[in-house]
């Protein structure tokens, strides 16, 4: 997810049209080319949970505990991923984490049981969570070596995936099989890891971001945490921007892996518009992440957190209990255009607060909500009803909008909107 630094986000205001078309390098072409796919091919999963669902026989609590081991293996995988990111290169751990992904992708379509499912999804949450570190930790030598806050495009790219793997999934969803489809997925994924990764290896890496000796990384994670040690006043306003974070992602969590299953269920959709609304969600992610640096310059950043979250909110309500497809599409568009930018600001802020321990610290809390949304979901839907229990998302999200103000007020002046 994007880190919006409010200072960086208005030094992209004087820049002219000619230096935006030179910061568009090969090597930030190719990374935005796997973020993309990782987008692409997560929602070429999600749009087939609902067949994958009837072809195991699960139950919703049962679904949500395989659900939970996509993120338990991203979870797992992750610290591992940033040490061989240090050894080794940020990029060729993109390449190799998202040929796993890729290769993950075709394996639920041939499970037949939940415990197969979720040992399957353990390997795809390994690959899915892997690339995430990878790529934004490439993302962040792009960064350096172009001198322009471009962090959000690559977001702004994995929505774009989503949106167009969903979208390609709802028109093959009637005529294209589940192993067919996730296959030419995986397939699709590996061809763009080969072109996009030969330009990626190209390009030049940032000095700063060469892969070190281990006893450097030592050494840089005890100055690391000396200097996290002397911010401690900064602790409490790190972990409100975790929550918002962890509430924020509950909410993203959940319309991931429950939003197809309660259109085609509950509001009784055919899969190709079950399919749309993740598409519709999709796009309104995107939009909003396209737009969230120039609402952050004109409005602040905290009032595009607050009112993202109320928007979520009532989105979310009008989603979950709204009887008609029409008007529960148009409640995951504004979940979507509510959500965008709450998550990115909000690591973005901890890392202003606390460094990159901040960084961690929230963005630890954030997963935490991805972590324990399906399984939630999952158990509430088989006591209460799948619609009652997507009414927490909503609970969440004004939590999230709400969270800001205390942020606010707990600022250093410094750095005060």
């Amino acid at each position: 997810m994007p880190l919006l630094n409010k200072t960086r986000a208005r030094s992209e205001a004087p820049y002219q049209s000619p230096s935006k078309r030179a910061a568009w390098s090969p090597a930030r072409l190719a990374l935005t080319a796997f973020f993309a796919m990782d987008g692409f091919l997560f929602a070429a999963w999600v749009v087939r949970i609902p067949d994958i669902r009837g072809q195991v026989s699960a139950s919703h609590s049962a679904l949500g505990l395989a659900l939970l081991c996509i993120s338990a293996g991203a979870v797992a995988t992750m610290p591992v991923v940033g040490r061989l990111c240090v050894r080794y290169g940020s990029r060729p751990v993109t390449i190799a984490s998202v040929a796993l992904l890729s290769a993950a992708v075709p394996l639920p379509a041939h499970t037949h049981s939940v415990l197969t499912l979720g040992a399957v999804l353990l390997l795809f949450g390994a690959g899915y969570g892997g690339a995430n570190v990878a790529m934004n930790s490439a993302a962040v030598e792009v960064v350096a070596e172009l001198r322009r806050p471009v962090m959000p495009s690559f977001h702004a790219g994995y929505s774009l995936g989503g949106l167009l793997g969903a979208g390609i999934g709802g028109l093959l969803a009637g005529t294209l099989s589940t192993a067919w489809a996730l296959a030419l997925s995986g397939a699709l994924g590996l061809a763009v890891t080969a072109a996009a990764g030969t330009a990626l290896l190209r390009g030049p890496s940032s000095p700063a971001a060469a892969p070190r000796t281990a006893k450097a990384a030592d050494r840089a994670d005890a100055k690391g945490t000396t200097r996290a040690a002397g911010a401690r006043p900064a602790t409490l306003l790190v972990v409100l921007l975790g929550l918002t974070a962890l509430f924020t992602a509950y909410g993203e969590g959940a319309i991931a892996d429950w939003a197809t299953l309660h259109l085609t269920d509950d509001v009784h959709a055919t899969p190709a518009l079950a399919a749309a609304g993740y598409a519709a969600y999709a796009f309104a992610m995107t939009t909003g992440r396209v737009s969230g640096t120039w609402l952050s310059i004109r409005l602040g950043q905290t009032r595009v957190m607050a009112i993202g979250g109320l928007a979520a909110c009532t989105g979310m309500l009008v989603a979950a209990l709204a009887p008609s497809v029409a008007a529960a599409l148009a409640g995951l568009v504004l979940v979507g255009l509510g959500l965008a930018n709450i998550f990115p600001l909000a690591i973005a802020q901890a890392g202003a607060a606390g460094g990159p321990q901040g960084v961690a610290t929230a963005s630890t809390l954030g997963y935490a909500g991805m972590l324990i949304g399906p399984p939630v979901i999952g158990f509430l839907a088989d006591a209460t009803g799948l619609p009652t229990a997507l009414t927490t998302v909503a609970g969440a999200a004004a939590l999230a909008g709400l969270l800001p103000f205390a942020i606010r007020s707990r600022r250093p002046a410094a750095a005060a909107h």
